[in-house]
């Protein structure tokens, strides 16, 4: 249980910060100049939901399992980020009529890549911190 704990932890530890790196500063212009007039306030009751649920996916789907390697991790943490991503990407582009292709792109790219290094982070310090027995 205390590994689970600790894998939990760190790996919403190592995506927050990365993600909102991200959003905040580095695609912040692009995202506005994209899309920025259905951009608002952030709402944080969902957003801590999304970052809850999503990390709890990744200890289910990608991280966890008593079998889970870095390899496999990063591989597996970069398919489960592009399948969650482009969900809602490929959902958006079909319902928003503001919501663009090179928006889907980059968004698709950035969840396959920020899950890929925080779900293989967390298990390399989870395995430091609390390894398996």
């Amino acid at each position: 249980m205390k590994r689970w704990v600790v894998l939990y932890l760190v790996t919403l530890i190592v995506l927050v910060p990365v993600d909102f790196l991200f959003l905040g500063m580095v695609a912040k212009g692009f995202f506005t100049a994209e899309v920025g007039d259905m951009l608002g306030e952030i709402k944080l009751t969902p957003a801590v939901l999304f970052y809850l649920l999503y990390v709890a996916g990744v200890l289910v789907f990608v991280n966890a399992p008593a079998e889970a390697t870095w390899q496999s991790t990063l591989l597996y943490g970069a398919l489960f980020g592009l399948f969650c991503y482009a969900t809602f990407d490929l959902t958006s582009l079909s319902l928003l009529k503001h919501w663009t292709w090179p928006v889907a792109i980059v968004d698709v790219s950035w969840g396959a890549f920020v899950t890929a290094l925080s779900s293989t982070a967390g298990l390399l310090i989870a395995n430091a911190i609390a390894p398996r027995l």
